[in-house]
């Protein structure tokens, strides 16, 4: 066992009983590269990585490598998603050697943290175009020796290169934004549209899901059909592909095919808590049993595989059992016909198009519904209700059947920022599906990472074996705050209002950079950085300015607060130019965009729970998704923090109220749910200070 085994991060542990001398990211391990005056061999990953497995497989087990790894490198091993930071600076390294990023990631850097050469995963020996690892090491080793020079100045342009790259994207001027520009943006991305099977581009396809929510919002301004439609067309053809798992419900995290077939087997807490959002989302606008089909299985999975006991969400799941790729997940006809009595057998393969020839390794096949029920009623002359019941009999006794099988690994990590994402997605299903249980998840996760991981100060990345490790990043003070934001408009519990305030206020503290009028990465001063990237694009998860910026419009809706709809106009207006010229990197941005353009719109309402539950199933029934939900309870002293918004709001002629407000000022008062319905789907331009 080398030192990684006391490590608490799973992708570390999994390499405790490498040959290589491994160190964690320490200072440690860095004074030792200074001390011997040797390079370090960086390799980022993540647990739930499957390329990262074969990497180990194939190197870091090797002794023969390890020899070489140890002799000539101080060997360094991160888990990415502890330190988003560090990743996402030597990212940076490979996108500048034009080989596009990903993981395992493999930098060299120099002791005083220079990069010098990097690049993803290496074969042992030469293929793919790539020289094998013992090769580059070798090579690497020789240049560090025999031309220092060189390698310095190597490396002193990377080093110059990446403090570029850091500040792309903040090269404009502030300037204005507008409704236009956001209806603009949704345009763009409805015309990279696959429109044979939905979603962006070939293969590999990712869900995306931050740029379709985006259309959505392009559509409730234009009301372009093309948009809607584009939308709702992906949805579907995900919901029946095999990148969501039609026995266990949650997405995989992308497909390797362009239809949504074969997918990466990983589950990631963030995609599931994104796509959770985007399928209620879809729901309010045009109804549809999949939808709820699809939240509820989400919501389930997240409930029996990703909670602990503690009430927070754990970040990943694997990709491999037993050493294999997918192998919990696929089905052979043969494993089928054992777990189903013959006439489900038939009709599951068929509905899930299980053939002897397969979709996957060995002649196994993931499960896709490749016929409809009401294809399969038409076609064996039975009543749909009867199909439907013996599918869904199936499905159960598929998944009992799964169940037994040898499950991928789960890294039982509770990220701050992920739980954010998911407490976000839950909160909001809660009240689209009426489901009071969701909300219960999603609040026990919000009580864990307040109560565990949040001091009032310092907000801690992660959390495992009982203990906080690493002070969080821009990505966890936003998403949380953006979590607990959504989670206040499900239960109206103002506490959780009171946390997000402050967990924004310290976040412009920490990681503002009011010269660059944009938000870092890390905290200002982190010592052992390089370079302290900005916390720009959105990519798989949004960017913590992104989130930052939701919640900062959402609490300047909810509590009346000019300075927060102020902040976050001065990150926006920033970020203009490039949001409008590059929609699909700003996905999450965007969306506060809109929000922001709004006017920090809320609807506040007056009278007990069950007076205004007419105006809260028809806020929940109505796609209006920059408006904000307050209430305030009859007779009720207002909460500190909601004394400006709640000033004068009251219920009239005895009656539960809803006043919408906008720009800090509010429409006269409705009383039924029809006029609060047609003010939030068509809006009005009669507000006035009351």
């Amino acid at each position: 066992m080398n030192r990684l085994a006391t490590e608490p991060s799973p992708y570390l542990r999994q390499h405790a009983d490498n040959p290589v001398d491994w160190y964690p990211w320490s200072e440690e391990a860095l004074e030792l590269a200074r001390k011997l005056n040797k390079p370090i061999l960086l390799s980022v990953g993540y647990s739930a990585c499957h390329w990262c497995h074969v990497m180990a497989h194939e190197s870091f087990e090797s002794p023969e490598t390890a020899k070489l790894m140890n002799e000539f490198f101080v060997n360094i091993k991160v888990d990415r998603e502890e330190r988003p930071d560090l990743d996402q600076l030597y990212q940076g390294v490979v996108q500048l050697m034009g080989r596009g990023g990903g993981w395992p990631l493999t930098v060299f850097l120099t002791p005083d943290l220079r990069p010098f050469f990097g690049g993803t995963y290496f074969p042992p020996s030469d293929r793919f175009g790539m020289p094998g690892f013992p090769k580059l090491l070798h090579g690497l080793a020789a240049a560090w020796q025999s031309q220092a020079k060189d390698v310095q100045s190597q490396a002193a342009q990377f080093e110059e290169a990446l403090k570029a790259m850091s500040r792309d994207g903040l090269e404009s001027e502030p300037a204005d934004l507008s409704t236009q520009q956001i209806v603009a943006a949704g345009e763009l991305l409805e015309r990279h549209i696959d429109r044979q099977y939905g979603g962006f581009g070939s293969a590999p396809k990712f869900p995306n899901p931050m740029n379709l929510e985006m259309m959505l919002r392009a559509y409730r301004r234009s009301r372009s059909a093309g948009l809607r439609d584009s939308v709702m067309f992906t949805l579907e053809r995900m919901a029946r592909g095999g990148i969501y798992d039609q026995l266990g419900g949650g997405f995989h995290r992308y497909s390797v095919d362009q239809r949504w077939q074969v997918p990466h087997f990983e589950k990631m807490l963030y995609d599931n808590a994104q796509l959770l959002h985007l399928y209620s989302e879809a729901h309010q606008l045009s109804p549809r049993p999949l939808w709820k089909k699809v939240a509820e299985e989400t919501a389930a999975y997240v409930a029996r595989e990703m909670t602990a006991p503690s009430g927070g969400f754990f970040a990943t799941q694997d990709a491999d059992s037993e050493g294999e790729e997918g192998k919990f997940f696929v089905w052979t006809p043969g494993e089928v016909d054992a777990a189903l009595p013959p006439d489900l057998s038939a009709l599951a393969k068929e509905h899930f198009n299980v053939t002897e020839r397969g979709n996957f390794e060995h002649g196994a096949s993931v499960l896709e519904v490749h016929l409809s029920v009401e294809q399969l009623a038409q076609k064996h002359r039975r009543p749909v209700e009867q199909v439907e019941a013996a599918l869904t009999t199936a499905r159960q006794q598929l998944l009992a059947h799964r169940e037994k099988r040898v499950k991928p690994s789960r890294d039982e990590k509770i990220l701050a920022g992920w739980n954010g994402l998911m407490i976000r997605g839950l909160a909001f299903a809660s009240r689209v599906f009426q489901r009071p249980d969701w909300l219960d998840q999603a609040r026990g996760a919000a009580d864990f990472v307040l109560g565990t991981m949040w001091n009032g100060q310092t907000l801690f990345r992660a959390h495992h074996g009982g203990a906080n490790r690493i002070h969080g990043f821009v990505e966890d003070y936003g998403d949380l705050a953006s979590g607990l934001v959504a989670l206040y408009q499900a239960c109206f519990e103002v506490h959780y209002l009171e946390q997000a305030a402050a967990l924004v206020s310290r976040a412009v503290d920490l990681f503002w950079d009011e010269a660059q009028q944009a938000y870092r990465s890390a905290p200002k001063g982190q010592p052992d950085l390089l370079i302290n990237p900005f916390a720009v694009q959105d990519n798989a998860f949004p960017a913590g300015s992104s989130t930052l910026t939701e919640a900062q419009v959402a609490l300047a809706a909810l509590t009346g607060s000019e300075a927060h709809q102020q902040q976050a106009g001065k990150y926006l207006r920033k970020m203009r130019d490039e949001i409008t010229r590059n929609p699909f990197g700003y996905g999450h941005l965007l969306l506060a965009a809109d929000s922001w353009l709004e006017g920090a719109a809320d609807v506040v309402l007056v009278g007990t729970r069950a007076e205004v539950e007419p105006f809260l199933r028809t806020i929940a029934t109505t796609f209006a998704p920059a408006v904000a939900v307050s209430l305030r309870e009859a007779n009720a002293p207002p909460p500190k923090l909601l004394e400006e918004m709640f000033r004068d709001k009251r219920t009239l002629e005895g009656r539960a109220t809803a006043y919408l407000c906008k720009n800090f000022a509010c429409q006269a008062p409705v009383f039924e749910a029809s006029e609060l319905r047609a003010l939030l789907e068509h809006g009005s331009a009669d507000f006035k200070d009351l």
